[in-house]
């Protein structure tokens, strides 16, 4: 039996007859709001959630779908069709596909690609890498946040780290809290940048706008961003140049925030853009230019240190010409490890 619903409300998922609460609506509640009476009669239910049910057509009054805002006249019988949120199915298995770069029965490495979202949240309930590596590996669900230790954002590619069992995922956070572990980013940003520098600035939530971070903030956490530049280039006349970043530290959005704040923003970049020159708008790049190419860290089993190393995809590399640049400019891999035990010896 399909619930009665106008033309015009979501369709909801089939439930069964009996699958209803009923109520009863008081004659002293007469004119109260429909999401009001219902967050005050099932206690259990956020208001959210009840709204929620109502928009979605789950909730009836005298049979018939209304809107939240329905002023109750008293006498009317109410049935709530209860409905399962987006968040019940966040840890379910989906078949999606993993790069896997290494694995082995203590830690996994992924080289994630660019629009994949690590871990589900509000706007993304599933189709993330939580749900395609509770699929692979069926055992993550026995630990927390499915065995992921740290994150990319969403249009960030490149590699990450997983643990397998309690022992690894307590060894990796305790390597990241301890900086240990090695993340090394390709980044591109608009610009006249310097050979190389350092970004010291915290980075915490933005003030006026609560979905951004903003570097200096005094109540954020301390930061520190590295970074060469590999080589440079020409878009429109506005230059160009392609960075390795390392972090010292992994705040949200860290890169971006440090690189934006010295007036060199990445290029693609949707949010932190303010100094972006008015050429961008001709570049066809639709995502942040980052690409995390390196990772090195402390094996939580054999204790060895182990690098991988993967060069960015596609569309980062169909960027290079665009810009006046060439796969010849990207790091070599052997370089790369020479640079990594260097700055190990350093540390």
């Amino acid at each position: 039996m399909a619930l009665p619903h106008t033309p015009d409300s979501n369709p909801i998922d089939y439930i069964d007859d009996e699958d209803f609460l009923a109520l009863e609506v008081p004659q002293d509640v007469r004119g109260e709001r429909l999401d009001k009476f219902l967050g005050g009669a099932l206690p259990d239910y956020s208001r959210n959630r009840l709204q929620a049910w109502v928009e979605a057509g789950a909730v009836t009054v005298d049979g018939k779908v209304t809107k939240v805002r329905y002023l109750l006249r008293g006498g009317e019988s109410i049935k709530v069709f209860p409905q399962e949120m987006p968040e019940q199915f966040a840890f379910a298995p989906e078949n999606i596909p993993l790069d896997v770069v290494y694995e082995d029965e203590t830690i996994i490495v992924i080289n994630k690609p660019a629009g994949l979202v690590v871990h589900p949240a509000a706007g993304n309930w599933t189709g993330t890498l939580l749900n395609g590596l509770l699929y692979r590996y069926p055992e993550l669900k026995q630990l927390p946040r499915a065995g992921i230790v740290h994150r990319l954002d969403k249009d960030t590619s490149g590699l990450m780290v997983v643990a397998r069992t309690d022992i690894a995922q307590t060894s990796l956070v305790r390597q990241l809290q301890e900086r240990t572990v090695g993340r090394r980013y390709l980044s591109w940003v608009w610009g006249e940048v310097p050979s190389q520098g350092k970004v010291l600035a915290s980075v915490g939530r933005d003030q006026r706008d609560r979905l951004k971070m903003a570097a200096g903030s005094s109540q954020g956490k301390p930061a520190a961003t590295l970074f060469r530049r590999l080589a440079k280039g020409l878009f429109s006349d506005s230059p160009v140049a392609l960075l390795e970043c390392r972090l010292e530290t992994g705040r949200t959005h860290q890169i971006r925030v440090h690189l934006e704040s010295l007036g060199f923003p990445l290029l693609g970049d949707p949010v932190y853009r303010k100094r972006t020159p008015g050429v961008a708008k001709s570049l066809p790049f639709q995502r942040q230019a980052l690409h995390a190419f390196a990772l090195s860290l402390q094996h939580p089993a054999t204790q060895d240190i182990m690098t991988w190393f993967r060069l960015p995809p596609q569309d980062l590399i169909d960027l290079l010409p665009m810009v006046g640049m060439s796969e010849s400019d990207l790091p070599l891999e052997s370089a790369l490890l020479a640079s990594i035990k260097n700055d190990q010896r350093h540390d």
